[in-house]
């Protein structure tokens, strides 16, 4: 049965990596798109809203400066000493038709005249024998300039004089009467003598239209765009609102952006409401251009990554060509391509790879063989027949002269020796098992030598367990009792330890040691007449586990020689796994 995946329908790699491509083109157009339009719309509502700040704040200096042109026509009148005596006059009728005529009208009229736009100025008197002085009805719009002569009663009974009576309230801006249904403001205070007791004479009240105060919001404003303008006294009420009903509105609405200027000394704020829609009106025709922009963007990048896509995959084709047929077995074919691109090195790597193939084909088949041999090589010398011999006529000598013991424990050693070393047919066999192999062999040797020697085994517990290869430290124990005994006794010293990740074992022996060239000659040689060379060991060694491990050997003639061995600490259970059956 074919596998599932051989199934699927074959897609080229340019094609794929189209659609990453295209993705990365439309996230990158949106993204662009995105932040120019943004960028538009904040740069275009930036202005708008700087316009307005503007037109506000205009409007407010205008009304600042015309309500300062009023403040200038009371002070004018409060300090007038000619007026201050016009007002307190007393005698007949018609000397007092002629003060009024002569010291209060001109000193009314002539601020008026010099005022750009329609007043009304009220003088009420304290004075009861000042003649009233009427003119339009107070009722009704403010339709010119206009000045009025009136007594105080007129106003005395009033809820709003009263107010500012208990509040001590004086010169200052305020709606009095009619003002706020006729959309007016009045500028209201005392008149007093200046003598040494001051003494209330008179009011003065000026009312100026709100219209013409804000007559710049006529024509600068876009009212008829949704914009609303307030003015809000100090206690938050309506004075003036122009624009769209305010109705079920508040200050903080978010359909509008509000934007407030404080009028110093009055305790006036002039608001300015401005719909987002206005802000954001050339949003959409700014949406629409970018959307076709990013639109064409993405359809001119698309075909260009086509056209990309067509001509590398031409050259795709011919690699997997070719990996196919390396795939079948065919190392020899090569890429041949021209120029200077990524293509070209992928074609020079695959050729060098195929190549270098080849050769590690041909080096694993070569270190397989020279690994199996040295494995044979290791077990053939361990079954050596003359070892065998030899021990085999010891055991007729002690069974000849009766020393059955000695013959059972020499049987058994061998036994146990040979089942070990063949180890069921496995080259990696636990550092404990090893162990066990050269106990064996020492004991056999001690029937021999009749304990004329001294053995010390200091292995660290924990390393027991690990895996090693075979036969890596009975021949260094062996090659004690054949080359380097030379006295009476010797002493075989065997350590392992782990350092880090390596597994460091130790032969030691006190015996006669090596000569430089004896020593070379040692390792060199890959069979002895006595056995097998260290030289086979370093080869296994090397052979599994890299060149970075082996044997080290350091001798002194007549004073001893150590072999230290370097292995890596590997899994146990992985590597017993993977020991050859």
């Amino acid at each position: 049965m074919r596998p599932f995946w051989t199934k699927k329908r074959f897609i080229p790699f340019t094609y794929k990596i189209m659609i990453p491509y295209l993705i990365l083109v439309l996230l990158t157009d949106l993204l662009i798109g995105y932040i120019s339009y943004t960028m538009l719309v904040e740069s275009r509502t930036e202005m708008a809203e700087t316009n307005i700040r503007t037109l506000v704040k205009q409007t407010r200096n205008n009304m600042t400066y015309q309500m300062d042109e009023i403040q200038r026509m009371s002070d004018t009148l409060f300090s007038s000493l000619s007026l201050q005596t016009a007002l307190q006059f007393t005698g007949n009728q018609r000397d007092v038709m002629l003060n009024i005529r002569d010291n209060i009208v001109p000193q009314m009229k002539g601020p008026l005249l010099l005022y750009g736009n329609n007043l009304r100025l009220a003088l009420y008197t304290v004075n009861e024998e000042i003649l009233e002085v009427p003119g339009d009805d107070m009722a009704a719009p403010i339709q010119r300039r206009d000045y009025y002569v009136l007594n105080f009663s007129r106003i005395v009974d009033t809820d709003w004089f009263r107010y500012l009576q208990g509040a001590y309230a004086d010169n200052l801006w305020i709606q009095l009467g009619t003002d706020k249904e006729l959309g007016n403001l009045s500028h209201f205070r005392k008149l007093v003598t200046s003598g040494a007791g001051p003494t209330v004479i008179g009011y003065v009240q000026i009312t100026a239209r709100l219209d013409d105060l804000l007559s710049t919001t006529n024509n600068t404003f876009p009212f008829e765009q949704g914009m609303r303008l307030r003015l809000f006294d100090n206690q938050g009420r309506i004075l003036y609102e122009k624009g769209h009903s305010l109705e079920g509105t508040s200050k903080d609405q978010s359909d509008y952006l509000s934007i407030e200027e404080d009028m110093p000394d009055t305790g006036f704020v002039m608001e300015a409401q401005v719909p987002h829609t206005y802000l954001n009106k050339d949003a959409s025709r700014l949406q629409r251009v970018i959307v076709a922009i990013c639109g064409i963007s993405f359809v001119v990048m698309a075909g260009i990554g086509f056209v990309v896509a067509r001509v590398s995959g031409k050259k795709m084709k011919r690699i997997l060509k070719l990996v196919r047929s390396f795939k079948d077995g065919n190392l020899e074919k090569r890429i041949e391509f021209t120029g200077n691109d990524e293509f070209v090195h992928i074609a020079n790597s695959f050729n060098q790879m195929a190549t270098s193939i080849e050769l590690l084909i041909h080096d694993v088949y070569e270190q397989g063989q020279q690994k199996k041999q040295a494995e044979l090589d290791a077990l053939q010398a361990q079954i050596s027949p003359h070892f065998l011999y030899n021990t085999l006529s010891a055991i007729g000598s002690l069974s000849n002269l009766g020393e059955v013991q000695k013959v059972t424990q020499m049987v058994q050693a061998l036994s146990r020796f040979y089942r070990l070393t063949l180890s069921e047919g496995q080259s990696v066999i636990p550092l404990e098992k090893e162990l066990e192999q050269v106990e064996a062999y020492l004991e056999i040797q001690r029937v021999k030598y009749a304990d004329a020697f001294t053995v010390t085994i200091d292995i660290e517990p924990e390393i027991r367990p690990l895996p090693i290869i075979k036969l890596i430290l009975q021949p260094f124990v062996e090659n004690v009792f054949k080359h380097a005994w030379f006295g009476e006794t010797i002493a075989i010293r065997i350590t392992g330890k782990r350092l880090g990740e390596l597994l460091e074992l130790k032969v030691i022996d006190n015996g006669i040691g090596m000569q430089p060239e004896a020593l070379q000659s040692l390792l060199k040689s890959t069979v002895q007449a006595s056995g097998y060379g260290l030289k086979n060991v370093e080869d296994r060694i090397k052979l599994r586990y890299g060149p970075e491990y082996g044997i080290k050997v350091r001798s002194l003639y007549g004073a001893g020689t150590t072999i230290r061995i370097l292995l890596p600490v590997q899994d146990q259970q992985l590597s017993l796994d993977e020991s050859d059956p």
